[in-house]
């Protein structure tokens, strides 16, 4: 957005400065200047358990400081879960009425402490919504007011858990025949990416990362997330059935910050 305002619940309207955005996590900082403006304490949602209550406050559909309740249905959903691949965020989910407007909502916990920013729905279902937990939103935030942006570590691959019906599929529809029946099948690589400089091929099956055995995609987005940019970074990929060893120096996600 180029102009954003910002209403208190007692009245006052004051112009917002964008500090920064982060597309990937859907995260943004406004900064607005006032006095006696009203804050909330955040919590730990890494200490959240499945089952506890959640209290969701928002604008759904229009209707201003809307407030839900429901419980912490799960934690840990990934992206691609909850149909946003493109986000790199593991959201918590929660059966409080989640609408269209809630979005940037917070979810707290029974103490008022914010757990989460409430951001998305899965259309047609009920139950089910999600929100970005506040120790990713927090570590992201800071970066947004230090610097105006976010570094992201890749690789430049597109990924898929191996499994006998992810093989016959391949077996079928591009004739490519899989010996390896477990690991991280590699169906793409970004032009001119770490992974593409490191050598690295579609059809290669990633059995280990920094020596660690590894299956779930997932979990290797989280270490490629946690990996510093600029490190080399060792894998081991099965390539036409025998061991290749490759080291991919980690990349900065090329996108464009708000």
């Amino acid at each position: 957005a180029d102009q954003v305002t910002v209403t208190l619940k007692d009245g006052r309207t004051f112009e917002g400065q964008v500090v920064g955005a982060d597309p990937l996590t859907d995260i943004a900082v406004v900064q607005i200047k006032g006095e006696n403006l009203p804050i909330v304490s955040l919590g730990d949602s890494e200490a959240l358990q499945v089952g506890e209550w959640a209290i969701a406050i928002g604008n759904p559909l229009g209707l201003d400081n809307t407030v839900t309740t429901g419980i912490i249905s799960a934690k840990g959903r990934s992206s691609s879960q909850v149909g946003s691949a493109d986000k790199r965020v593991d959201f918590l989910q929660t059966d409080a009425a989640i609408n269209p407007g809630n979005s940037g909502g917070p979810l707290l916990n029974v103490r008022g402490e914010v757990i989460g920013v409430n951001t998305a729905i899965i259309q047609n279902a009920q139950g089910l919504g999600f929100a970005i937990p506040i120790s990713k939103a927090k570590v992201i935030a800071e970066q947004l007011i230090a610097t105006g942006k976010v570094e992201h570590s890749y690789l430049g691959i597109q990924m898929v858990q191996l499994t006998e019906e992810i093989k016959d599929q391949l077996k079928e529809s591009k004739n490519i025949q899989v010996a390896e029946s477990e690991g991280i099948l590699i169906i793409g690589v970004g032009n001119n990416s770490p992974a593409e400089q490191a050598g690295l091929k579609a059809g290669d099956v990633i059995k280990t990362i920094n020596g660690e055995k590894i299956t779930d995609p997932n979990k290797l987005q989280e270490t490629v997330e946690s990996t510093p940019i600029g490190t080399m970074l060792p894998l081991e990929v099965s390539r036409n059935g025998k061991s290749v060893d490759v080291e991919v120096k980690v990349g900065s996600f090329p996108t464009k910050q708000g």
